[in-house]
């Protein structure tokens, strides 16, 4: 429009999610008399708290939502544009409510989101549906699995500690629409019809949330295994269907019935998919030139570049495609948001003061510091011997109820290790990765829990 000016910024970033709000942060503090906007669809993105460098490689922090107001008041040089939600709800917890009244729901999914998910809920039956022959199959083997499943048959610990974590909700649906939810969904009480991406869950999202259901039990979760869900029916859908076998082996009446591809069906109050991470790249490649990687990011090469020029991507959104070190390996992790936000803001600084820059050390080896059915989970490298075929033998130790240790070797020297429980074992463990030293002499003895490997190897 005639005689309008428009506002130009130095950097603009899409996004408030980890990723998005730690590269924001490099480049605000780096270029404090440069203009710096972040765009993103809400008005909380989420903030690193609580930051801790564990080691070389580890870290550990929390994740906060918190009104993007914050970051402008940090950075003057910043100016935060979204749009507006259809309505704000801090205080309803529209998903609590519906979790007090149920007898049974059904989970579908065998990632992260899901196994904090079926261990944090009590109070009514839990169908948890996984496509695989044991359960977290992308963080554990099947030992560690069998370790972690008969927490399941436990009393679970209460967590300690606060939880600063605002949550938002959507308009709740009609009352007579199919309770469906994707994990994203329902930690935001969004409308299960809407098909507006969420940004992903945080590592505490579960964290003040009274997830009791309408019974006085605690765990009774019942896990079918290699299956995905066929056909989800509404109530009156199931009564209308033909199939007279469906019906025969369902009892009862419920808003939504649940047929799994093994040939069960279950009757619910309602359904949780917690079925992973999907990049959305949609609003990106009309009329631009971006690379697809087969996983669906934007591929990137070792300065977080897309193919278009001065366009940088970071975090879920985009694949890392350049000639990645043997011991890493990409996953749509927090850590990872965070590592790659920040190395994308040093890399277009260093584009724009004409400084060259080398890989982040992050990138050298794969690490992860979370919590799974209460246990510290550590996972260093090829903790699943991915891409190592038969090229690897594995050295494990494990005492039920307190930890479990898997060693993975190639050729004599540590590729990888996952840690369960309270081992302190992680930085002795990460630097034989790092320095691959010859254990070939050790053998066995080198899980051995009599020997004090923290100072054998120190």
């Amino acid at each position: 429009m005639e005689g309008k000016k428009e506002k130009t910024f130095k950097f603009v970033i899409v996004g408030g999610g980890i990723a998005g709000v730690t590269c924001v942060e490099q480049l605000s503090s780096q270029f404090p008399s440069e203009d710096v906007a972040l765009f993103t669809a809400g008005p909380l993105i989420k903030a690193v708290t609580n930051y801790k460098q564990v080691s070389r490689t580890m870290e550990e922090f929390d994740v906060e939502e918190r009104p993007s107001s914050v970051l402008e008041e940090k950075f003057p040089n910043l100016t935060v544009i979204h749009s507006a939600v259809k309505s704000l709800h801090t205080h309803s917890h529209v998903f609590q409510k519906r979790l007090s009244k149920a007898r049974r729901i059904v989970i579908v999914g065998n990632g992260g989101i899901a196994l904090e998910l079926v261990y944090e809920v009590k109070g009514c039956e839990v169908i948890w549906a996984v496509k695989d022959k044991a359960i977290g199959n992308t963080f554990f083997d099947a030992g560690a699995a069998q370790f972690l499943i008969t927490s399941l048959e436990a009393d679970k610990a209460e967590a300690a500690g606060p939880c600063k974590r605002l949550r938002y909700t959507m308009e709740e649906p009609a009352p007579d629409a199919v309770q469906t939810f994707t994990a994203d969904e329902y930690s935001r009480g969004q409308n299960p019809g809407a098909v507006e991406p969420g940004s992903a869950l945080g590592p505490d999202w579960h964290r003040g949330i009274e997830l009791q259901g309408a019974e006085q039990v605690s765990h009774r979760v019942s896990v079918e295994y290699q299956c995905e869900v066929k056909q989800i029916f509404t109530s009156e859908e199931f009564l209308l269907s033909s199939n007279q076998t469906l019906k025969a082996d369902t009892a009862g009446s419920w808003p939504v019935y649940v047929q799994l591809t093994n040939g069960n069906t279950f009757g619910c109050d309602f359904v949780v998919s917690a079925t992973g991470v999907i990049p959305n790249t949609d609003p990106f490649l009309h009329g631009n030139n971006f690379l697809l990687a087969d996983d669906g990011g934007l591929q990137v090469d070792d300065h977080m570049r897309t193919l278009e020029p001065d366009v940088y991507a970071a975090g879920d959104v985009c694949t890392a495609c350049w000639e990645r070190s043997p011991l890493w390996q990409q996953m749509r992790l927090w850590t990872q948001a965070r590592q790659m936000g920040l190395y994308a803001g040093r890399c277009m600084a260093a584009d724009v003061l004409s400084e060259s820059i080398e890989l982040d050390f992050c990138f050298e080896l794969f690490s992860q510091v979370t919590k799974f059915f209460n246990y510290k989970v550590v996972l260093l490298g090829k903790f699943n011997a991915q891409g190592l075929g038969s090229d690897h033998e594995l050295l494990v130790r494990c005492t039920k109820g307190q930890e479990y240790v898997k060693v993975v070797l190639s050729r004599g020297r540590m590729v990888g290790a996952v840690l369960i429980g309270e081992t302190d074992l992680e930085e002795t463990f990460e630097n034989l990765i790092l320095n691959q030293m010859d254990l070939t002499a050790y053998g066995e003895e080198l899980l051995n829990p009599n020997i004090d490997i923290e100072d054998y190897f120190d």
